[in-house]
């Protein structure tokens, strides 16, 4: 009766659930560790955001790399802005999805080194990504800002790919060594995502804190997959149940109708 497992049709849908078993069984792990790495995530982001403010030159120096167990760290860096070397990082969204420009600006600490200061986002109100924006002058004379550490942008971390011959002033990525380059000093590794002083008006909108409440859909979607799992196997046996029984049905002798008797 179930010789008819050993047809093509049969042992084709046979080896599609056995593939579709382990594949979804993978799919729904792939999905729990993602959890797992936003729970760490957000844990690592808590702790950090409570953690006391350290001065920035405790985390990181000239060409330093700074590493995941120190983002969001809460830092402090006293110096004087430098102004005339400001730059605007292009494509940066606030808040309500609208699109502008983040301003990053240099800070010479008293010792001559430099820390990038990403002062927050400008609107483009000029509706030209070409031109320079509106930006609100930076504090001047000796000034001590408070902010979260950052690591440098690259095309691989961020997604956003670098592009050449950009107007003046302005560019697609921060990273410390590019503008050491173009500052022509040492400028320490990482930089400053400002939080203090808030700004005399309205801009810069100081960059809000990582979300680290959220946990996201993926344990849901590995329990998903993992029901899915089960259901190939239930699948199959209702499909080779209900194959049984039409061939047994086709095998019955067919019933011939009562003959009416006539009075």
């Amino acid at each position: 009766m179930y010789r008819f497992l050993l047809s093509r049709q049969w042992v084709i849908l046979t080896l599609i659930g056995l593939v579709l078993i382990p594949t979804m069984i993978e799919l729904g792990f792939w999905q729990y560790h993602r959890h797992e790495r936003r729970v760490v995530q957000n844990e690592l982001i808590a702790r950090n955001l409570e953690a006391e403010p350290v001065p920035v030159t405790e985390l990181t120096s000239e060409g330093h790399s700074v590493p995941r167990s120190d983002f969001w760290r809460r830092i402090t860096a006293t110096g004087t802005f430098a102004t005339d070397k400001e730059v605007v990082v292009r494509l940066r969204t606030n808040s309500d999805d609208r699109v502008g420009f983040h301003v990053l600006t240099p800070l010479v600490l008293t010792d001559g080194r430099v820390v990038l200061v990403n002062r927050g986002w400008v609107p483009n109100d000029r509706g030209d990504q070409h031109a320079f924006p509106d930006v609100p002058p930076a504090p001047k004379g000796t000034v001590t800002v408070t902010g979260r550490l950052k690591a440098d942008e690259t095309s691989k971390g961020s997604g956003i790919k670098e592009r050449s011959r950009l107007p003046d002033r302005q560019v697609m990525l921060i990273n410390s060594a590019r503008q050491a380059e173009s500052l022509g000093m040492p400028v320490l590794g990482g930089y400053l995502e400002m939080t203090g002083p808030d700004p005399a008006g309205d801009t810069p909108e100081l960059i809000g804190a990582p979300d680290h409440d959220s946990i996201g859909a993926h344990m849901a979607y590995a329990v998903q997959w993992w029901l899915f799992t089960t259901g190939v196997p239930i699948g199959w046996v209702i499909l080779v149940r209900r194959e049984v029984r039409d061939r047994r049905a086709a095998k019955e002798p067919a019933v011939e109708p009562a003959t009416p008797v006539s009075a």
